[in-house]
């Protein structure tokens, strides 16, 4: 959107006028002070000393106004080339990063400034719009990753459900118990995960309101819900900690410990699995960690986790496979709440999570 404004004049043309402006005061200034100067030694009427004659006032006068006229106007055109020519060279990383900012209105997000120089205003600000560039440009092609994946799996139970009532269609003898079933199980997977598509774009967006929270309830809280899970899968499940003041949304903090407990208990051992889950407080921060058991873990798979729609195929239990957000939404609040996420494997299998956020003041010590 363009808004429109009267004409004026050019940063380059003010700067340039202010030049010559104070160049041709200063040396208004240095003439009146040689004026007065010459002054104080001239008398103010004619005489004669033996011979020739003293020049007086009016004689100096004549003798110097017509140099100071030439010395004014040669500091006026002297300031105003100069002027013009050291404005240019003073607002040249300016113009580029004009051009910069056109280039990124008009979508080229990789185009970058990269000026060179001592780090002075102009390049810190050329820096900082560089750094703002680059996380345009990553959050942009995320944005666009998630939109792909995002539409490719929900097409997937679309595409089941249309396919199955075509086959219904086709052939009217076709058990429509079975036809139900299958499609109320397609239905609930396109629900859950528009359901989490909505709780990332919230979490996202920073749209809810802070109030003081207790980790360490939202963790037994979170626990009790999921033990139902955990019995039927054989896992024993073991809270432990301190209590964890920290500000944010209540609903939302439950559901982040909410996935990550149903991470712990699903991505298990077959057998006598089992998870902690435990809360620490620090001088400046609280600590919520949930750690299981399980198979071995590499880096490289760790690391992509957190990615929307990745998913650890091979230690997914098939009842329980999600839709591939749980610790990409976990991520999204903890940031939302100004927070960090840690992963690492176990050396002996399994996964550890941490979640960092800041503690309240009212706690913290100060």
């Amino acid at each position: 959107m363009t808004v429109d404004r009267s004409p004026g004049l050019s940063v380059r043309l003010k700067l340039t006028l202010s030049y010559a402006g104070f160049l041709m005061l200063a040396g208004a200034l240095l003439l009146a002070v040689v004026w007065v100067f010459l002054l104080r030694y001239v008398p103010d009427h004619e005489f004669r000393l033996v011979g020739p004659a003293v020049p007086n006032r009016s004689d100096l006068l004549r003798a110097f106004a017509p140099r100071v006229t030439q010395a004014l106007a040669f500091l006026l055109v002297f300031g105003l080339v100069g002027g013009w020519f050291l404005a240019g060279r003073m607002l040249a990383p300016l113009n580029r990063i004009t051009d910069a900012t056109r280039r990124a209105a008009n979508g080229s997000l990789s185009h970058r400034i990269q000026l060179e120089g001592r780090h002075d205003e102009f390049r810190e600000l050329a820096d900082a719009f560089d750094s703002m560039l680059a996380r345009l440009e990553a959050q942009v092609a995320e944005q666009q990753r998630f939109a792909a994946n995002a539409s490719h799996e929900l097409r997937t139970p679309l595409a089941t459900a249309q396919t199955l009532l075509e086959v219904a269609r086709m052939d009217p003898t076709r058990d429509k118990g079975e036809l139900v079933d299958v499609l109320h199980v397609v239905n609930t997977r396109a629900i859950n995960l528009t359901e989490a598509l909505l709780l990332l774009s919230r979490a996202d967006q920073r749209s809810f309101v802070r109030e003081h929270v207790d980790l360490s309830l939202v963790a037994e809280e979170a626990t009790e819900t999921l033990l139902p899970l955990a019995e039927k899968h054989g896992v024993t499940v073991e809270t432990s900690g301190d209590l964890a003041p920290t500000i944010g949304s209540y609903s939302l903090l439950l559901q982040m410990t909410t996935n990550l407990v149903h991470n712990a208990i699903v991505h298990n051992l077959l057998e006598d699995g089992t998870v902690h889950v435990n809360t620490a407080i620090r001088p400046e921060s609280v600590m919520l960690t949930v750690e299981n058991t399980g198979d071995k873990l590499t880096p490289q798979l760790v690391s992509r986790l957190t990615e929307p729609f990745q998913r650890g195929t091979e230690r997914i239990r098939s009842d329980h496979a999600g839709v591939g957000l749980g610790l990409a939404i976990v991520k999204s609040i903890a940031q939302a709440h100004d927070g960090t996420l840690t992963l690492t494997p176990g050396a002996a299998g399994g996964l550890c999570v941490t979640v960092q956020l800041p503690a309240t003041q009212r706690h913290n010590g100060r």
